[in-house]
């Protein structure tokens, strides 16, 4: 692509992930600067985007509500200015975990099974005996998420999860591995093990530098066999493709004992410091932080422009 166009990169945000959207945009400016680029720090506070005169291109790292959920990108669209990762339609259903969820069942994508729950008329247990998850539809990295594993905590999962959205959605508890894939271009990248340090992969494992969590230890590539290598990141492929997302994302995976592959969710702006999960499994793939960013930016330009 091009070096001397202007790249926007925005960062921050309304939403409850705006320090960790902070950190991955000021790694994304010093890659694309490292890398010859002009790039641009752009600091999100509210719903309105202040960018520099002659934006080329909008680097998204806007985690969860806002930058994620389709919003931003449906005022950037009406504004014309081209913009990284996914479009409107597949950024609202890829941030809704209900509607994924149903996109995934539809396309025989390998998930736990789930029911939502209407609270809108009061907080209520699901039908689904424990044990099991229970998830806010609309928020990102674990905010709200609980594993109820005896009933008499689930009622307080349930009313906590409440308090994010009527729509809960409650799913099958599988024991297992935590894994994710990254997807660049169509393609499966090597596989992240993820192995919280105590507990599950909750917003303290994930940023102990933001709550004293005792975070987590990462592998990279999963020492699986070739097999159920495969198997994941075709799970995982299969997953990106039902939601119809543009040119990457980060798709979350369990397996279980028996290797099986279980879907959970697709993240549309994955986490973007050097030593965040998806540029990690570039790294495995011989793409180096720089090269990741550029090569996002430039399928997106080629995608929109």
């Amino acid at each position: 692509m091009d070096k001397n166009l202007l790249i926007a990169v925005l960062m921050g945000g309304p939403g409850s992930e705006r320090e960790v959207s902070l950190a991955s945009g000021a790694a994304v400016v010093k890659a694309l600067r490292d890398e010859g680029c002009r790039a641009e720090a752009v600091d999100v506070h509210g719903r309105e985007i202040h960018l520099p005169q002659g934006t080329a291109l909008a680097f998204n790292v806007i985690h969860g509500t806002f930058g994620e959920d389709g919003t931003l990108q449906e005022l950037l669209e009406k504004r014309g200015v081209p913009y990284t990762g996914a479009g409107v339609a597949s950024s609202r259903v890829a941030f809704d975990k209900n509607l994924a969820k149903k996109k995934f069942i539809d396309a025989g994508v390998p998930t736990p099974r789930a029911e939502i729950v209407d609270v809108s008329s009061g907080v209520r247990l699901p039908e689904m005996a424990v044990p099991f998850v229970v998830k806010p539809p609309r928020e990102g990295s674990s905010v709200g998420v609980h594993i109820v594993l005896k009933a008499e905590d689930a009622m307080a999962a349930m009313e906590d999860a409440a308090r994010y959205g009527n729509d809960i959605l409650v799913e099958q508890y599988v024991a297992g591995k935590e894994l994710t894939v990254g997807i660049l271009d169509g393609e499966a990248l090597p596989i992240v093990h993820i192995a919280p340090r105590s507990g599950f992969y909750d917003m303290s494992n994930k940023y102990p530098w933001m709550s004293g969590g005792q975070g987590s230890d990462y592998y990279c590539p999963a020492d699986l066999d070739e097999a159920t290598t495969r198997c994941v990141q075709q799970a995982a492929l299969a997953a990106h493709q039902a939601l119809g997302i543009e040119i990457y994302s980060r798709v979350d995976v369990l397996l279980d004992a028996d290797n099986r592959p279980y879907v959970l969710e697709a993240n549309t702006i994955p986490g973007m410091t050097a030593t965040s999960l998806l540029p990690k499994a570039a790294a495995a793939k011989g793409i180096a932080f720089g090269e990741l960013c550029l090569r996002i930016a430039d399928i997106s330009l080629k995608l929109r422009l």
